[in-house]
């Protein structure tokens, strides 16, 4: 028998193939088995009345199938109430009021209360708005009510180094703030402008949901964190407390059950294989490093 080195080279390539595919194929098939189940419900809870535990955990930005769950969540039967788990320095705006209105149009059909974690600032206390109740820990760090664009300028870096930009726009105003040219008092006044009226929205929500007076609102509104026992002093939370808490006030006040079983949904405390599979994906594809926008976001040291 004749042996062809080229021969066994592409069989052993062809296999190699075969065995790949073969992987890919068996990776697909439980990744639809794993949203199968869990689309289906693997607690059990499908079909039976419930408590909805909400996880808001890390940086706040839009989350297009967050929203399309909170909408089948508001008009579920089966789910009595919702508890919102927030542990957030905040995020985009958008992603913060896209998660506020959510929140509001389940609001609507059923009680919802908000626990607040380590952290709660920002974008994270504009979500906790949305709440009927908002229920902090004494230590709890929330508030930092306001709106912040971030930028930096290189130019006389640059100038050092011996680089020279140049960039032709259809205006004075286009892409500004930039990195590469000085803000000039006309951008400055157009990007205040522009945070200026998202703080507005921000306002309005607290004055909306706290039942603030603008003037009462603004007083505390001036970017400032709060400890959560703070926070009840000032009415931006109403209680001290966890989640047995929460479950109390919703006993008391809306007459459901405290032995309501919980699913977790969203969060990475969701403990199903469902809640699993959607942790391992975010840990594969991870939230970018950097925001851009308009941001809502508290954290020591990250601003002027």
């Amino acid at each position: 028998m004749t042996f062809d080195p080229d021969k066994l080279l592409d069989r052993r390539r062809l296999k190699r193939g075969v065995i790949a595919w073969r992987a890919v194929a068996i990776a697909a098939l439980v990744a639809l088995v794993v949203v199968g189940v869990g689309r289906f419900g693997v607690d059990g809870l499908r079909g039976r009345e419930h408590v909805v535990r909400l996880w808001v955990d890390g940086i706040i930005v839009e989350e297009p199938e967050r929203e399309a769950a909170l909408a089948e969540l508001a008009d579920d039967a089966d789910v009595k109430a919702v508890i919102v788990r927030i542990n957030s320095p905040g995020g985009t705006a958008v992603g913060g009021e896209m998660l506020y209105l959510s929140l509001r149009r389940v609001g609507a059909a059923k009680p919802v209360v908000a626990v607040l974690g380590t952290t709660a600032t920002s974008a994270g206390y504009m979500v906790a708005l949305a709440a009927e109740r908002i229920i902090a820990r004494e230590a709890t760090l929330t508030g930092s009510i306001g709106v912040i664009l971030q930028t930096a300028e290189f130019t006389r870096l640059l100038d050092d180094i011996g680089i020279e930009t140049e960039a032709i726009k259809s205006g004075p105003l286009k892409a500004v703030p930039s990195l590469l040219e000085p803000l000039d008092a006309a951008a400055r006044a157009a990007s205040r402008a522009v945070v200026n009226d998202i703080f507005e929205v921000f306002v309005g929500m607290v004055m909306e949901r706290r039942t603030f007076s603008r003037a009462r609102a603004l007083a505390v509104a001036d970017g400032r964190v709060f400890t959560g026992r703070q926070a009840v002093a000032h009415d931006l939370v109403d209680a001290i407390g966890g989640e047995r808490e929460a479950q109390t006030w919703l006993a008391e006040t809306h007459g459901i059950d405290t032995d309501l079983p919980v699913r977790d949904l969203w969060g990475e405390a969701d403990d199903s294989l469902w809640g699993r599979f959607k942790v391992w994906t975010r840990t594969l594809l991870p939230k970018r490093l950097t925001l851009d926008g308009l941001l809502a976001v508290w954290h020591p040291g990250f601003g002027d």
